[in-house]
């Protein structure tokens, strides 16, 4: 008999599952072939509004260089990176410990209220009131000594969440709560659609110069630790640390802004003269802007700033007016201004987007060309990009 009752327990379990395998099955049949695409490979969907916003806004964000037609396959990679890579920042691994507080605090608070309501019912709402404001004393004194502990170990690194919130960086701890949502809802980045292949391009809601350079920076150490595996289709990750449109003026005020910022940062120990390389990437958009030129003659120069050497004279010397004692060294720069236009795709015509960082030495390569280093570092087993 107990043989019996374990084998019609057995084909009871497999019929359940059989009969959830031909549910689930139903339920696919029923969605759209985009819809079970979305099911399987959780894919970000392009920010439609992000390409204008660019035009008014400086932003922050990632330029990922990948081979072409894989710009799906390398946009899931990134973002899986980003998303370990921000878990191993310090300033991240106390505001989730600071996040699980908040919860239980939530959901003491929700018990203690639905205990409170059921006694007020039953007619003895004195004592649990009482009860209820000990209880509420206790939690603000144990909430106030956890975030202060927590504030005195990472006072630099909530300035650092303020920023990838989108919120200003406020006085310690003053939005805490703030910071806790942003961690729980992980880097709040938008996929902008792009007319040139290869290429990925992911922004922040607001401009965050050193958040970008610093996730960067740990993506290296990660890679180089061990931590994070070699990535299969992100060739290289560039910081966009500010983005303007590409006129001299924008131009200038961006480069002086984020040359400044570099300069006054303490970490930079730089020595004097200061050494800096300038780099320019088109990426093939000044001969579609030439194109346009064709059908429009009556503009003779509508796009100066496309001119590589115009580029080069205009950011040298915006550099040169930040700092006074700075020499040009192609081999050995401290710091890299690198210029990137941005491909966008919606934008008018003649509305030209450049990217723009200041990079320390160890981010670049100067060989064959200055830009931002590769993710791996055999250059024969990846495309450059």
């Amino acid at each position: 008999m107990a043989a019996l009752s374990v084998s019609i327990e057995v084909g009871e379990e497999e019929k359940e599952k059989m009969e959830s395998k031909s549910e689930a099955a139903a339920e696919k049949e029923k969605m759209k072939p985009w819809e079970q695409h979305a099911g399987v490979i959780n894919m970000p969907r392009f920010d439609y509004n992000a390409p204008s916003a660019l035009l008014h806004h400086s932003h922050s964000g990632f330029l990922i260089t990948c081979s072409i037609k894989r710009e799906k396959s390398a946009t899931k990679e990134a973002m899986s990176i980003l998303e370990k890579v921000s878990f191993t920042l310090p300033c991240l691994h106390s505001y989730h410990a600071i996040l699980v507080f908040l919860l239980l605090e939530v959901l003491l608070f929700l018990v203690m209220g639905g205990l409170y309501a059921e006694s007020y019912n039953s007619g003895s709402s004195e004592s649990l009131e009482r009860s209820d404001e000990n209880e509420s004393a206790k939690k603000r004194r144990i909430l106030t000594d956890e975030t202060s502990v927590k504030c005195d170990e990472d006072v630099k690194s909530e300035s650092i969440i303020d920023e990838i919130s989108g919120g200003p960086a406020k006085d310690d701890c003053q939005s805490l709560s703030k910071a806790a949502a942003a961690v729980e809802r992980g880097f709040v980045l938008s996929l902008v659609k792009l007319t040139g292949s290869g290429l990925v391009l992911l922004t922040f809601p607001r401009e965050n110069p050193s958040v970008t350079m610093d996730i960067v920076s740990n993506i290296f150490q990660c890679l180089e630790s061990g931590i994070l595996k070699s990535p299969l289709w992100c060739h290289r990750i560039f910081p966009i640390q500010a983005t303007c449109l590409l006129s001299e003026k924008e131009l200038r005020a961006v480069v002086s802004k984020l040359v400044l910022q570099f300069i006054n940062d303490k970490q930079n120990k730089l020595a004097r003269p200061i050494k800096f390389a300038v780099g320019y990437n088109r990426r093939g958009i000044e001969e579609t802007c030439m194109k346009n030129l064709k059908d429009n003659p009556k503009d003779s120069d509508p796009f100066p700033m496309l001119d590589r050497s115009k580029c080069f004279d205009v950011v040298a010397s915006a550099i040169k007016d930040a700092v006074p004692e700075s020499a040009v060294d192609l081999k050995t720069p401290e710091l890299s201004v690198l210029v990137e236009l941005l491909p966008l795709s919606g934008v008018p015509n003649g509305s030209l987007v450049a990217a723009v960082s200041v990079l320390p030495q160890n981010l670049v390569s100067v060989k064959p060309r200055l830009c931002i280093k590769p993710l791996i570092s055999d250059a024969n087993a990846r495309n450059r990009g």
